[in-house]
């Protein structure tokens, strides 16, 4: 399936029923991938089937020589950390050709002042690096917020392997607080005291631990396309999810909020979701569009997008300051496949306005991926709308291995 094209068409009928499982969330899951290896009393269910969580696991396994997480930028911050901390450990990080220009170096630096021994094997600022693990003593170090929240996590994750801890002192806004808390969270979980107040938050070391067996909650961020196939279905469509809860630690989970305002309704019972198209958008997103900060949920911009050209809405999205450093350019990206469809939209560096739409989408379009897999599955529910194509529809396997099948599972045609 390699660098595949998939034609993809909707089902004969607009009212989509169904129930899909979902693979565990690839953020907790890289997270307690990488405590279990620090902390082996615990155990993990419901893990991430994907290709980031697989690059993960075997990174943590490995002590010497060369470790490739491809595209996996979770992995890449994850995993420096890890190794850096990792007494003994040799190993050169590397990836993908985008993740060689995806920068590192405010990680890399905080690591520097704790005592680290990192070194950039080519480029200044960039993977590969050349680490060998340390005992870290110095348990006080400053970081800029503002970049990516993987910096921060990465950190506070190693912190209870830390002879003193962690202290970490914050510098500018903090970006994706949800990721944050969820970490912290997740410590807490285990039986680490953590504790979070203004800019500085702080870890306690921890020896050993209780057994301790953790569940991890399905992938919010894979919910949002079946938030987005109901959206774009016909009123009266109804899709179950599992497995999720109304208390998640995901701040994608803002969906529910979201959709909302696009006619759709979120129930929760047991560990199952309940999505069901009840109305059009309303009123007011009819008339002025769709606003939204994502600061918190940069990962749902691009459902969000499409969805809303799909359904002729207007949107402005703000606090998107990080996807320029995602697997692509998520901005340029979206601004290039939309237009390709009809739609007249402009970015900046941290925005998107989308202009409301009331002519034909175009058909047959193919939609270019750039080797991001919420490239593919964001545009995907648009078959409800227009044929179209997916260009390197494997890419997928990133996150959601299992997407194209569930896609078929819920009548759309894909196809060669």
């Amino acid at each position: 399936m390699k660098n595949t094209t998939y034609t993809l068409q909707g089902p004969s009928s607009n009212i989509i029923k169904g129930r899909i499982q979902v693979t565990g969330s690839k953020s907790e899951t890289n997270r307690l991938l990488l405590l279990k290896a620090l902390f082996p009393a615990i155990s993990i269910e419901n893990t991430s089937n994907s290709d980031d969580a697989q690059a993960m696991e075997k990174g943590v396994a490995t002590t010497q020589g060369l470790v490739d997480v491809y595209h996996a930028g979770t992995a890449m911050r994850f995993l420096t950390a890890y190794f850096a901390t990792k007494k003994d450990a040799d190993i050169l990080l590397t990836g993908s050709a985008r993740m060689q220009e995806r920068p590192i170096r405010i990680l890399v630096d905080a690591l520097r002042t704790l005592g680290a021994q990192i070194t950039y094997d080519k480029n200044e600022g960039f993977p590969p690096l050349r680490i060998l693990g340390q005992k870290i003593k110095v348990h006080e170090v400053y970081l800029e917020a503002g970049v990516s929240s993987q910096y921060i996590s990465a950190l506070l994750l190693v912190g209870p392997s830390l002879e003193n801890g962690l202290t970490l002192h914050l510098k500018g806004m903090i970006t994706s607080v949800p990721y944050i808390k969820m970490t912290l969270s997740l410590l807490e979980q285990i039986g680490i005291k953590t504790s979070f107040k203004g800019q500085s938050i702080q870890v306690w070391p921890a020896n050993e631990l209780p057994v301790k067996k953790v569940v991890v909650e399905s992938d919010w961020s894979s919910a949002s396309y079946f938030y987005s196939i109901i959206s774009l279905a016909d009123i009266g469509s109804e899709l179950e999810l599992t497995a999720y809860h109304s208390s998640s630690l995901q701040g994608d989970a803002v969906l529910a909020t979201i959709y909302k305002l696009l006619g759709v309704q979120t129930s929760f019972e047991g560990h199952s979701l309940t999505l069901t198209k009840v109305s059009a958008p309303l009123s007011a997103v009819l008339r002025e569009g769709l606003s939204w900060n994502l600061s918190n949920a940069p990962d749902i911009a691009q459902t969000i997008a499409v969805s809303c050209f799909g359904l002729g809405l207007a949107c402005n999205l703000t606090g998107l300051h990080t996807l320029k450093i995602k697997e692509t350019d998520r901005l340029l990206a979206l601004e290039h496949e939309l237009s390709a469809l009809g739609a007249s939209i402009s970015v900046t560096e941290k925005s998107l306005h989308l202009k409301s739409f009331l002519g034909h989408i175009n058909t047959g379009v193919t939609i270019a991926t750039y080797h991001d897999h919420r490239m593919a599955m964001a545009f995907a529910p648009l078959a409800l709308k227009t044929s179209l194509k997916i260009a390197d529809a494997a890419v997928v396997n990133k996150s959601y291995p299992d997407f194209w099948e569930d896609m078929k599972a819920l009548g759309m045609n894909v196809g060669l």
